[in-house]
This record gives C-alpha cells, structure tokens and sequence, in this order.
C-alpha cells in the first residue's frame, strides 16, 4: 500500500469516527468560536501593561518645577548663544541623516535643484548640543531650527553587477546598474533665540 493510499484510509476513518472520539483528544480539530461580545481587543501587553496600577514616585509638583528649571536653563543657553557646536538629526530623501556643520552626504537620487543651489532641510528630528537635546514630536517647528545645505555635485555611481547563475539549467542573468547620486554639503544649523 503506497503512502498516498494511506492517508486516505486515515482520512476516512477520521471522516467517519468523527463523532466516536472525544474533542479533548483532538484539540486542534475543533475550531475556536470568535464571540462578538467582550473585549474585542486582544489581551497584549499594549492593551493591558503591567504597570498600570503603579504610581510615580516623584509628586507632580516636583515633576513640573524640574522641568520649569530645565526648560529655563536650555532658554539661557540659547540667548547667550554659548552652546558650542550643534549637530542635527534630520529626514532627507527617505532616510535619516545625523549632520553637523560642513558634513558631506551622499544620497542615491537626484533632486531637483541644480549645483550650487542651497536648499532647506525642513524634516529636523532632533537638534542637539553638548549639553542639551531639543526632541521633535515628531518634527520641531520650522521657526525654531533651520537647516541649510548647498548641492555640491550630481553624478552617477559606479556601475554595479548583478549577476543570476543557475548552474546546469542554461539560465543566465546580467544587469548592470547605474544609480544616480547627489552630494550635499551641511552649511549650517541654526536654533532661534527663544523656545516657542
């Protein structure tokens, strides 16, 4: 008896003695029944953390002068302009870039300004310092930090080979590929005097 044959006789004593054996033998074969009414939620993590029920540790009013303070102390900062050198994280052509003054970035496209132009990065993620962090939530305000690049070259990469070899079936794949590339040069970061 082949093995095919097999597992239709299996199968048909299954079909058959179906009623016969017990649903705890075979918890898999029953089929878990989806009730409309409940939690429509799943029980995760996310929807019930373990620590709901615990409490800070620190009051409130605690919280809120620590960060009256911290916020005072990074607004004196700025105004005295006395920060040092500032390094930006910032969204440009679908990927993130940590950039600081003069920094050269390569990125595989081109855009459509032309060489020597200067453009605007309004995606800024993060502006930092050596002493403090301002956080976009996502992004940061266009009116608080501003950064400005210059392109400085369009050109094309090396070419690339991309090759498919099927040993013994007569298939053979060969691609050469050429992708467009744009140097930028980080000119400046700027962070406005006040924190709006």
């Amino acid at each position: 008896m082949g093995k095919t044959a097999g597992n239709r006789g299996l199968m048909s004593v299954w079909r058959t003695h179906c009623g016969v054996f017990p649903r705890y033998l075979f918890p898999a074969a029953v089929r878990a029944q989806s009730s409309t009414s409940g939690n429509t939620l799943p029980h995760t993590s996310l929807s019930r953390p373990p620590w709901e029920g615990q409490v800070s540790l620190v009051p409130a009013e605690v919280e809120r002068s620590r960060h009256a303070a911290v916020v005072r102390a990074v607004q004196q900062r700025l105004q005295r302009q006395d920060f040092g050198r500032l390094f930006a994280v910032v969204h440009f052509a679908g990927r993130q870039w940590k950039v600081t003054d003069e920094d050269l970035i390569l990125i595989e496209n081109h855009i459509e300004a032309e060489c020597g132009e200067r453009i605007r990065m309004e995606k800024v993620l993060l502006v930092g310092a050596g002493d403090f962090s301002l956080v976009g939530r996502p992004l940061l305000g266009k009116d608080l930090v501003r950064v400005e690049a210059t392109v400085i070259e369009k050109t094309e990469s090396w070419p690339k080979v991309l090759m498919r070899f099927w040993k013994r079936h007569r298939f053979q794949y060969k691609k050469i590929i050429v992708q467009p590339q744009t140097v930028l040069r980080i000119n400046s970061i700027e962070l406005s005097p006040r924190l709006s």
